[in-house]
């Protein structure tokens, strides 16, 4: 259950390094820039690192690595659907069992940590820090509702894929840079929200067209791409009207990310041709075990480490801040940089055992899955599968409503999108079947 991909095994190794270096620098680009303050009277806070200190708004030039989390995605869901199409299996199926894959480790997740809200909420903590953790540990959360979207759009994308090719992301890119220009200029309501699935959709089904070769079988076409890239994102940031920053900034307008700006696009395009120029000498280095014996695992725990990274911050927090051992240089100070280093190898160390604890629990999810899933052979439809986009849709708008606010928005228990939650991945799951069920139906 630890794979973002919902793939199965004998995938390119490049597209899972691709994968893992993704979430390495997700895990290690949030800990940078969350910084603590212990306040006189004890209350913990975490200035806005990127605003308070802006030079660092650069850094995330280098830690904004999420085209190629779509980049490989898109390869691997192409792959898994073309492979699925010509096993005869539906594309109601597919899309369930990709989404539950997805939905049972964030509702544990989610269920988890709303518990803990429920629990802190009762005995009294202060409405302020129950914010801030709520913020904390759901700021991953935009990422779910939009692969999910992209995820059950997979087999009309992948159709209009085989049919145009390339043609296919380059129309979305320039719907997503007319989108960008309404919200940019006529602050055109909601139309931005349409390049969330736009701008990473573009990223994506380049994944399609890099697994069938579109993207390479003209040697030129990934050095076109991340020049142009490079280019168009300094021409926007210098001339245009958008900050340097790809990470959301608290009151910058407009920005790169809320949503997905034009500088944004040319930034993943750019990406990903970079990412094809390296392929050739990163397949050769990733055919040596030694190097793919540590790459291998970060894949298999993706999911976890995606979810769980931000609970060591708060296990630190506890220890060394709330008791005031930590030292506290001013912030953005040399001296506080300085001390970014053992607070990342401090992290690490915790976050092994976090994932370690957690072995136990993801086996435990994949057994609940394979019991579960959707079937994908039309002897196995659901006989409701309204319900299983009813719970698509639940669950999408509670994750969407806690990647905005968090699981404790005014340090109160969100009721409604933790129903939301709750009701969407048993939908989704009601829509499955056991495997003694389906062997019994199809009569092996």
């Amino acid at each position: 259950m630890g794979d973002l991909s919902g793939g199965s095994g004998g995938r390119d190794r490049y597209v899972d390094f691709l994968r893992a270096w993704a979430i390495v620098l997700v895990v290690f680009g949030h800990w940078l820039i969350t910084g603590l303050v212990r306040d006189p009277n004890g209350v913990i806070t975490a200035p806005e690192l990127l605003a308070t200190v802006p030079w660092t708004q650069w850094l995330t030039l280098g830690f904004q690595i999420m085209p190629l989390f779509f980049l490989a995605g898109g390869h691997a869901a192409g792959g898994s659907w073309a492979r699925a199409r010509n096993e005869g299996r539906t594309a109601t199926g597919w899309v369930g069992q990709r989404a539950l894959r997805l939905l049972l480790p964030a509702g544990v997740y989610s269920g988890l940590v709303l518990v803990a809200v429920a629990i802190c909420s009762a005995v009294g903590v202060h409405p302020g820090i129950l914010a801030l953790v709520g913020w904390a540990m759901a700021m991953q959360f935009w990422f779910l509702p939009v692969y999910l979207l992209l995820s059950a759009a997979t087999p009309v994308l992948h159709a209009a894929h085989r049919r145009w090719g390339l043609r296919v992301p380059v129309v979305m890119g320039v719907v997503a840079l007319s989108a960008d220009t309404l919200v940019v200029t006529l602050h055109a309501p909601f139309v931005g929200l349409l390049n969330y699935v736009l701008v990473w959709g573009v990223a994506y089904q380049l994944g399609f067209c890099w697994r069938d070769m579109l993207l390479t079988e003209r040697s030129a076409l990934p050095a076109a791409m991340a020049a142009s890239g490079a280019v168009a994102f300094a021409a926007l940031v210098s001339f245009g009207p958008f900050p340097v920053s790809l990470i959301l900034v608290t009151g910058q307008s407009p920005s790169n990310t809320n949503p997905p700006s034009a500088a944004m696009l040319a930034w993943a395009v750019g990406q990903v041709g970079l990412a094809l120029l390296l392929a050739p000498v990163l397949r050769r280095l990733l055919a040596r075990e030694q190097l793919w014996g540590l790459v291998r695992p970060l894949g298999g725990a993706s999911m976890t480490l995606y979810l769980w990274h931000m609970m060591p911050v708060l296990i630190v927090a506890a220890a060394f801040y709330l008791t005031g051992l930590a030292p506290e240089p001013a912030y953005g100070s040399g001296s506080w940089w300085a001390l970014r280093v053992p607070w990342l190898a401090v992290l690490g160390v915790v976050l092994v055992g976090v994932v370690a604890g957690l072995r136990p629990l993801e086996h435990g999810l994949a057994v609940v899955y394979e019991r579960t899933r959707p079937g994908d052979l039309p002897l196995e439809l659901p006989r409701r599968p309204w319900a299983l986009w009813g719970g698509m849709a639940a669950s999408v708008s509670a994750l969407v409503w806690f990647a905005g606010h968090g699981f404790a928005y005014g340090g109160r228990f969100p009721v409604l999108p933790a129903l939301g939650l709750a009701v969407g991945v048993g939908l989704v799951m009601g829509t499955g079947r056991s495997a003694v069920d389906r062997g019994v139906r199809l009569g092996v």
